[in-house]
């Protein structure tokens, strides 16, 4: 699709209020585009007040900026992450890939009941946000025709870079934020942010060029450690240090906690992109690390040694899922709901110390679906007997004797 499809239709634009999305709809306009902007209220904590997102697309020729609350859906689906322990490479909590899901889940109802056709989004050519979007699209809403400027060799001509993007706001009057002189850009939501493009792309830019939001670096953290108690509830964590919380409140109060002591500040990463590149990102992503280090424990208590890899293989194919835009096929719906067989078992209270920017053991208490017994104690009690373990390696001795025998051991 191209911009000389769309003259005189009416077009809904994801906007973040940035510089892209700011840029594009002044551009529509422009062009005799009707411009709806949409924007997805996910916590930003870049963004002070979310309605300033809406005024900058009204500034820059939106008819009509309509802001949609996505913070419970998001939490939610941020949560499916954590139980699924579904990041990416490098330990990438996926939080912007997630959100871009929840986004197109939350505007595409503002589409329908305007009668709008085409959603337009500001993701680029080379990255993963536009499969991201694309493909969450064309699963929900089959019908919806999807606009990407950054696909439109015009939209390219006239914009091959920030800078030129940069200047035309300026020229408009546009009050965007970012400058030139700016030195990487972030995409933030209350799960996290990525930060990346600018001076990251030189990998002799360290990690801790970047200014933390959430947080700090380990280095800047305070001496002493916190702890934390954290109560799960069939894999809901239901209350932060004895105080029932929703949802919401549990991630925004573990952003807080883990963001103070460096916990999930400043992880780099270079990754491979679906679209076959490789790009460099430095992320935040306090309160995913906290829940899913603290999650982990419980899961070292009740998953036995046939159920531990199985999950093991699931979380890291929803975790390529997630970043490569497939969290509403089959696969993933399918991956979802076995992961949520586990979740059932992952109920107890786990204690942890954040501290420099680690998430350290405690204890655990009330953990009434563990496996972890005395059977395994040094001391003379549980009920394995040390005497039935000479059957066990007999049985495991001929197999072992066999493959000798047929020249399949390695020998020095």
């Amino acid at each position: 699709m191209r911009v000389d499809d769309l003259a005189g239709k009416t077009v809904a634009i994801a906007a973040s209020g940035g510089l892209d999305s700011c840029t594009i709809t002044r551009w529509l306009v422009a062009h005799g585009v009707h411009v709806v902007s949409l924007t997805a209220d996910l916590g930003q904590p870049d963004e002070g007040d979310i309605g300033d997102a809406a005024e900058r697309m009204r500034v820059s020729g939106a008819s009509e900026a309509v802001i949609v609350d996505g913070r419970e859906a998001l939490v939610r689906a941020g949560l499916e992450v954590v139980q699924a322990q579904a990041f990416y490479e490098g330990g990438y909590w996926n939080t912007t890939g997630i959100a871009r899901y929840v986004t197109v889940a939350c505007l595409l109802p503002e589409l329908t009941s305007r009668g709008i056709h085409v959603f337009a989004h500001g993701a680029t050519g080379r990255g993963n946000d536009q499969v991201r979007f694309q493909l969450a699209t064309n699963m929900l809403a089959p019908t919806i025709e999807v606009y990407a400027p950054w696909r439109d060799p015009s939209f390219l001509d006239q914009f091959p870079g920030r800078r030129e993007m940069i200047a035309y706001c300026e020229d408009e009057a546009i009050p965007i934020r970012a400058t030139v002189d700016k030195p990487y850009s972030t995409d933030a939501n209350l799960l996290g942010l990525t930060h990346e493009a600018g001076r990251l792309e030189d990998l002799n830019t360290p990690t801790e060029f970047v200014e933390p939001e959430m947080g700090v670096y380990p280095k800047d953290a305070p001496r002493d450690g916190q702890q934390v108690t954290i109560r799960f509830e069939a894999g809901v964590p239901v209350s932060l240090d004895g105080e029932p919380l929703t949802l919401l409140e549990v991630f925004e109060r573990a952003n807080a906690l883990a963001g103070v002591h460096g916990v999930g500040i400043g992880l780099h990463t270079v990754e491979n992109r679906f679209v076959g590149i490789k790009s460099r990102g430095v992320y935040e992503a306090p309160a995913m690390a906290l829940l899913g280090a603290a999650y982990e424990f419980l899961l070292q208590l009740v998953l036995d040694r046939r159920a531990r890899p199985l999950f093991d293989s699931m979380s890291a194919a929803l975790g390529r899922q997630i970043y490569e835009g497939y969290w509403y096929d089959l696969a993933s719906s399918s991956l979802r709901e076995a992961i949520a067989t586990y979740t059932r078992v992952v109920t107890g209270t786990v204690i942890v110390e954040v501290r420099g920017g680690h998430v350290q053991f405690v204890g655990a208490l009330d953990v009434p679906h563990s496996l972890y017994t005395d059977a395994s104690s040094m001391e003379g009690i549980g009920e394995f007997d040390h005497v039935d373990s000479e059957g066990f390696l007999g049985v495991l001795g001929v197999s072992a004797r066999a493959s000798r025998a047929a020249g399949q051991t390695s020998i020095e």
